[in-house]
């Protein structure tokens, strides 16, 4: 289960609660800690989580869902700058190979490293550049994408 499908049991699990009167306080603050690690609005995040609002919320954790719809209208892939683009690509290289050595360096039990390559082959690239960043680097055959937010080299 990733992160976007828990998001979206826990908010099912939360309106049944509340639909049947429970208490959902937990679920509440579940929510908000993993959807703040998440790319969407962080401003309209915490109007949701400060008036409780489950409509609002529920649209975002759709947006989560399908990050497709989170790309920005104002620059078609072809507007990106060059240097942009070069320097995104830096930037994603650099974020998958920690996201590599974090992952081959995972302490064990034995108190030895885990010995083994890593096998993290796609991350969801650095939030610094915008998203119509990232899809025209897809559209020049530099990044695959692989789905709900995630890209890989090709």
């Amino acid at each position: 289960m990733n992160a976007a499908q828990k998001l979206r049991q826990t908010l099912d699990t939360m309106v049944r609660a509340l639909e049947s009167g429970g208490d959902a306080e937990s679920d509440w603050m579940f929510l908000h800690r993993l959807i703040a690690r998440m790319p969407v609005d962080q401003g309209e995040v915490e109007r949701c989580f400060a008036e409780r609002d489950l409509v609002g919320l529920d649209a975002l954790v759709t947006l989560i869902e399908h990050p497709e719809r989170l790309a920005s209208p104002g620059r078609q892939p072809d507007d990106v700058p060059e240097d942009e683009k070069r320097a995104a690509m830096k930037a994603f290289r650099k974020r998958l190979k920690l996201a590599r050595l974090a992952d081959e360096s995972r302490i064990t039990g034995r108190l030895l490293t885990k010995g083994e390559g890593s096998s993290i082959d796609a991350i969801i690239p650095p939030s610094e550049y915008p998203r119509d960043v990232w899809d025209a680097l897809v559209s020049d055959g530099e990044l695959d994408y692989t789905g709900q937010g995630f890209f890989a080299l090709p």
